[in-house]
């Protein structure tokens, strides 16, 4: 395995703007070679975040119709949400399931540990699977209802094609846990 450069030694750093849910830092940076830079990147939470990958059964899955402000357009997703304060990844996912799809789990694990744009972004999410669903809603802080629906986790190429999915951290979730699934029992999931 080749060696690693030495990390840039940060020369200093300040806060260019804050909003209620992001700090948007500068950085000037000197590297290892003497050259020196300026960066930016995007703070997020600290606690940390999870998606779920809910398994109504061993064939399916259920994904969350919300709007997206992003795209200013409705979006199929995984349940996702902040981990709050004093709260473990696995009782974030199970109260992040209660409150999007209205469904509890007795079975969560972790499944991967993802981040998006790592050169600008300070933010991981803690994929979850969870397993042996039972009814149950809890109150969250959507504006309005979210949209469940069900799809056969084995199906993915046919989700791909539509154009309302299309989050990466949700697809590479989806990937990773029917492969999990296909590793672990075989070709079919058999979880339960």
């Amino acid at each position: 395995m080749p060696a690693f450069p030495e990390k840039p030694r940060i020369l200093s750093r300040r806060e260019v703007t804050r909003s209620r849910l992001f700090t948007v830092e500068a950085l000037e940076l000197r590297f290892s070679n003497g050259a020196e830079r300026s960066f930016e990147r995007l703070m997020g939470s600290d606690q940390g975040a999870v998606m779920i990958v809910a398994m109504p059964d061993p064939e399916h899955v259920l994904l969350i119709r919300e709007y997206a402000a992003g795209f200013d357009d409705y979006v199929l997703t995984l349940p996702k949400g902040l981990v709050d304060l004093g709260e473990d990844i696995v009782s974030a996912a199970n109260r992040e399931l209660m409150e999007e799809c209205g469904f509890g789990a007795h079975s969560i694990e972790p499944l991967v540990e993802l981040s998006l744009a790592p050169n600008y972004m300070r933010h991981r999410m803690q994929v979850m699977l969870a397993t042996d669903l039972y009814a149950q809603r809890l109150p969250g802080d959507e504006p309005e209802p979210l949209i469940v629906e069900t799809h056969a986790i084995d199906e993915l190429p046919a989700l791909l094609a539509r154009d309302d999915f299309h989050e990466a951290r949700a697809i590479a979730a989806l990937y990773i846990a029917r492969d999990r699934l296909r590793d672990t029992m075989g070709t079919r999931p058999k979880l339960w």
